[in-house]
């Protein structure tokens, strides 16, 4: 199995940047909740062990190189709500959130990696994207690790608030059972309406 290492920031450190940032997002697809974006600058001499796109860990496993990942990197996390989600897109909420991921490290980064296709407009700092970065980039790994937990506590947290949807396990991911709730007991205020799913529902008439 491959494993992500840190040959990307080596190449921007050898070109002279120092503080290189590693960004990600998580919850494009899901039908609720937010979606969130980690911004991650590696200790180059305290890369935490076990780093990997989020997707191939253990939930255990997530949950102790988070810990690592904390003691040892400076972690910035923030999120586009669903109300933007709505008004602007999801690619460009997604894109939001790795924004104001990035503007809440402090000092600023010099040089980004970003996970996808695509630089977000907003960014000012050099940047390159890296597709697939999370199974490339340590400090992309870092960050998917880190995006993840966090949306997925907050999903968490909205099923308590709202039963029945699944979301503590489904993190707002369209499973069967969040589709069947979204049916009997229809669209909570956390849903995305411009998501097929949920505006079939809201304008099913």
């Amino acid at each position: 199995m491959d494993y992500p290492d840190y040959s990307l920031e080596a190449a921007a450190i050898a070109r002279g940047y120092r503080r290189i940032a590693g960004v990600d997002e998580v919850g494009r697809g899901p039908l609720a909740g937010p979606v969130t974006a980690a911004a991650v600058i590696l200790d180059p001499d305290a890369i935490p062990e076990g780093l990997n796109d989020s997707k191939k860990l253990s939930a255990k496993k997530r949950e102790a190189v988070e810990t690592a990942i904390f003691q040892s990197a400076e972690v910035s996390i923030a999120h586009a709500s669903v109300e933007e989600i709505d008004s602007v897109n999801i690619l460009r909420a997604s894109h939001l959130a790795m924004e104001r991921a990035v503007a809440a490290l402090d000092p600023p980064p010099d040089y980004l990696l970003i996970d996808g296709n695509l630089i977000p407009k907003g960014l000012r700092e050099p940047a390159e994207f890296v597709i697939k970065g999370d199974g490339k980039s340590v400090s992309i790994a870092a960050a998917s690790i880190v995006a993840k937990l966090a949306r997925d506590r907050i999903m968490v947290d909205l099923a308590q608030q709202f039963p029945g949807y699944g979301w503590e396990k489904n993190a707002g991911y369209p499973s069967k059972q969040h589709c069947e709730a979204l049916v009997e007991q229809g669209v909570t205020p956390h849903h995305r309406r411009s998501f097929k799913p949920v505006h079939k529902i809201l304008y099913q008439e």
